[in-house]
């Protein structure tokens, strides 16, 4: 009977011997497995700061933008008031333009008619 516990002593003992072993190799691999998160993890922090200082780039660059865009507009907008200012100064020129020669033409006629009513030798010639 010792010889038979003796063996089964063995082979517990080759057994614990066996899963402590497995146990290590899966601590290590578990280690190794942190280890590669870990850098990862760091990796990933990095990217995320080198993003952040990106973003931040981008909406400075936006706001810039957003100005330049605003000043352009304003620059336009006054260019189309003069321009407006202008369409509407040469409109009235010519509307006093044209009242100017209507007056002409009814004083024309009305010196016409003055000067046929002062000389009926003209009316003759007229007709």
């Amino acid at each position: 009977m010792e010889k038979v516990e003796e063996g089964g002593r063995g082979r517990r003992r080759r057994n614990m011997r066996r899963r402590n072993w497995r146990r290590r190799e899966e601590e290590e691999e578990l280690e190794e497995l942190n280890e590669e998160l870990k850098e990862k993890l760091e990796e990933l922090k990095e990217e995320k700061e080198e993003l952040k200082e990106k973003l931040e780039e981008l909406e400075e660059e936006e706001e810039q933008l957003e100005e330049e865009l605003k000043q352009e507009l304003e620059e336009l907008e006054e260019e189309l008031k003069e321009l407006d200012d202008e369409e509407l100064e040469e409109k009235l020129e010519e509307e006093l333009e044209e009242k100017f020669d209507e007056e002409l033409e009814e004083e024309g006629r009305s010196l016409e008619k003055i000067e046929m009513s002062l000389n009926p030798s003209m009316q003759s010639k007229v007709e």
